[in-house]
């Protein structure tokens, strides 16, 4: 499902509340006409989405949010729909505007009820007006009844779904959702987009994402820093380098792939292919010599050593500049003299895969010092390097991001649904606003590494590899879904659409 989001800025719960305080102090905007906004917003864009349906149910929460949908259904009673209002808060427990707004609903004839478990869903659009960016879901403290009843009666009913803010569940600081979780066709985000929504659980959430400002100054914003940022491939590309007519390849680079252990001769054949498709003056790999002969009839570009001891691997790296250190590694003693040798060359270095679980463990590479390195580790791979679970790390995937760059002074590559990236030389995390779960197969983190090793040969700084290399790597998937279907993608089959982005092809 496409993203439409205006702006590229993304905030945090206390930034948006910032905002909001902002709005209504320094325009003089009384916080109900913000509100009025927000459902008027909604409505329309409903309408927009379904056009006239038969029944609009809106569930309301006791917040804000609530107050948004009461907004909702008082518009959808005003031009005649059938509309109607579930309620999960006595009216004694609503916040002040949230208040207000009820009572405009009910003055536009709408119906109130509670929620019980045997609702009939049967027809229509339901509005998702239950929590808010207040909601902050941990295992301790999971989503309270009646509340996560009623959002597993908004799922199961099979009806379009349009949430206010965020989905219900879903933290709009983290991305992590509760077991309990609206799970939205369209969701309507106002002020600021929340950096929740574009990782983690957040793109299975949010479903397509419409964001409106509300009207509030854009100086406001100048006043609360984001605290992440979306990527824009367009914007990256012009850091992609131009060749003079008389270029020659040694001004390119040299990438080398180092691993391929027994029986994962496939990854480094990927990732040195990918290296060169992107660019890369010159591409080689070292490997199991069992694998040398299947590299050179896939690619013969590929100058392919076959090596079985770190003392052989010695005298091939006075020629790489760049290194891709990961991909089909093992975890053997071979795999372990491989990286010692390879992290004392000092190079610029992509580290991938069982390279990271090598570091996690410490004892080959004691003292890891990635100041020029970018490391690309999945979610299991990350919690092995900070030594937490998989869980804890997709709880708050901006403070693992975060924490692992801090700990490695690397750039680091967050993969996974809504991938992060954080560097030494920026406060914001960066997200990327491209991918699909197509992408979910063997292989595609392998093209990743030799993309942004290319990259990195051409001359592009760490950071600035990592984010092209992975919008490139997400974009060129998202081409080769919307041609060919989104099933039964292969890593190998998006390069020919990554050489058309690079080529112009219309993103």
């Amino acid at each position: 499902m496409s993203h439409i989001v205006i702006q590229d800025a993304l905030y945090n719960a206390k930034s948006v509340r910032q905002l909001d305080h902002l709005a209504i102090q320094q325009m003089a905007i009384p916080s109900i006409v913000l509100m009025k906004r927000a459902g008027r917003a909604a409505f329309d864009e409903l309408i927009d989405a379904w056009g006239q349906p038969s029944t609009i149910t809106v569930f309301c929460g006791s917040g804000n949010n609530a107050g948004d949908g009461y907004i909702v259904a008082a518009l959808a009673a005003e031009k005649g729909f059938t509309v109607r209002v579930i309620e999960l808060a006595t009216a004694d427990k609503l916040s002040a505007d949230a208040a207000l707004a009820r009572d405009y609903s009910a003055k536009a004839g709408v119906s109130f009820q509670g929620f019980k478990t045997d609702i009939d869903l049967f027809d229509g659009v339901i509005v998702d007006a239950l929590l808010g960016t207040g909601f902050q879901p941990t295992v301790d403290a999971p989503i309270r009844e009646p509340y996560a009843q009623a959002i597993h009666c908004i799922n199961n009913a099979a009806l379009p779904i349009l949430s206010i803010d965020l989905p219900s569940g879903l933290c709009s600081d983290t991305g992590s959702a509760a077991d309990a979780a609206v799970k939205a066709d369209i969701t309507v985000t106002f002020v600021a987009a929340k950096q929740g929504m574009f990782t983690g659980r957040g793109p299975a959430l949010c479903g397509e994402i419409i964001y409106h400002s509300l009207n509030i100054d854009e100086a406001l914003f100048e006043q609360q820093p984001s605290s992440s940022q979306l990527m824009n491939l367009d914007d990256l590309l012009e850091a992609y380098p131009d060749r003079d007519a008389d270029a020659y390849k040694n001004q390119f680079g040299h990438t080398m792939v180092v691993g391929g252990d027994l029986g994962f001769g496939g990854a480094v054949v990927m990732a040195a292919e990918s290296a060169l498709k992107i660019g890369s003056g010159l591409v080689s790999a070292a490997t199991r010599p069992q694998h040398i002969a299947a590299i050179l009839a896939r690619q013969p570009e590929i100058m392919a050593s076959g090596i079985i001891s770190g003392q052989e691997l010695q005298p091939l790296l006075d020629k790489p500049t760049v290194l891709i250190v990961g991909p089909g590694l093992g975890r053997s003693p071979w795999s372990e003299q491989l990286l010692q040798k390879a992290v004392a060359t000092g190079l610029p270095m992509v580290m991938d895969a069982d390279a990271l679980n090598i570091i996690a463990e410490g004892r080959v590479v004691p003292k890891p010092d990635g100041s020029n390195w970018v490391m690309t580790p999945h979610p299991a791979e990350a919690a092995r390097l900070l030594n937490i679970s998989v869980a804890e790390v997709q709880a708050d995937r901006f403070s693992a991001v975060r924490a692992l760059q801090k700990k490695f002074n690397a750039v680091v590559l967050l993969k996974g649904a809504g991938t992060l990236i954080a560097s030494a030389d920026s406060d914001q995390v960066m997200v990327c606003p491209y991918g699909n779960p197509s992408m979910a197969t063997a292989g595609m983190g392998d093209l990743l590494s030799g993309i942004i090793g290319g990259l990195l040969a051409q001359g592009l700084e760490p950071s600035q590899a990592a984010q092209l290399g992975c919008c490139l790597h997400s974009a060129a998937a998202d081409l080769a879904v919307e041609e060919r279907g989104a099933r039964g993608l292969t890593a190998t089959d998006i390069t020919a659409y990554l050489r058309g982005i690079l080529n112009g092809a219309d993103l």
